[in-house]
């Protein structure tokens, strides 16, 4: 039985129309204790399904251990979204609820290897050159999550110097804990730098660019 309604589908297949490249989706999963992987995997697997311009790849975290290091995955469900480049966009956890949108708007964006950033934002994002790692926690009953999600994604995807991962905070407690989230969207910052909200873009890249310095 799909994971997939077929109302959903078929809104997914009319979405997909605007799809450029092809791209794949890698997933990293396993059989055992890993609650959401089977479902993630599926899931993986069902969205490739709908456009003959994505395809699919499962690893077993466990066994394929160099191809968990060359992408670097250190958890476990997790979704890559790649063209012929890795542009660094990641999504620990099943992508479900108000974050599926999130997964298949990713998927558009890397498949035309462009985000849609103001000149300003884009001008702003060529003058990082040290690397930042941007991590999003989110629930999956967040509406304003996929907001954050989306922008550090786009951020990813405009610069070399940036990866941007989702993270279902639900399925990663130890890290809730460690990152101090109370609330969401969380949004931390090579492991330091962090705030809460999903703020506008120019607010979003202000606070981006702090940490940046």
């Amino acid at each position: 039985m799909a994971l997939l309604k077929d109302e959903v589908q078929n809104e997914v297949k009319e979405r997909f129309k605007k799809l450029s490249g092809s791209l794949r989706l890698v997933n990293f999963t396993q059989k055992l204790e890993c609650h959401h992987c089977e479902d993630t995997r599926r899931l993986t697997e069902e969205i490739a399904s709908l456009s003959p311009k994505i395809s699919a790849k499962v690893y077993n975290f466990a066994i394929d251990k160099e191809k968990a290091q060359q992408y670097k995955i250190d958890k476990i469900p997790a979704i890559v979204v790649e063209a012929e480049k890795d542009y660094g966009i990641r999504f620990f956890g099943i992508p479900g609820g108000y974050e599926f949108n999130s997964l298949i708007s990713s998927i558009i964006d890397v498949s035309r290897g462009a985000a849609d950033l103001s000149p300003e934002s884009k001008d702003k994002i060529s003058k990082i050159t040290k690397p930042l790692h941007i991590q999003v926690f989110v629930t999956l009953t967040c509406p304003y999550c996929p907001a954050a999600v989306q922008m550090a994604h786009k951020l990813a995807l405009e610069s070399e110097y940036i990866t941007s991962d989702m993270i279902e905070s639900a399925e990663f407690p130890h890290l809730t804990n460690k990152y101090q989230v109370m609330g969401v969207p969380k949004i931390v910052i090579n492991e330091k730098f962090g705030f809460e909200g999903a703020l506008p873009e120019s607010a979003f890249l202000d606070e981006i660019m702090k940490a940046s310095k």
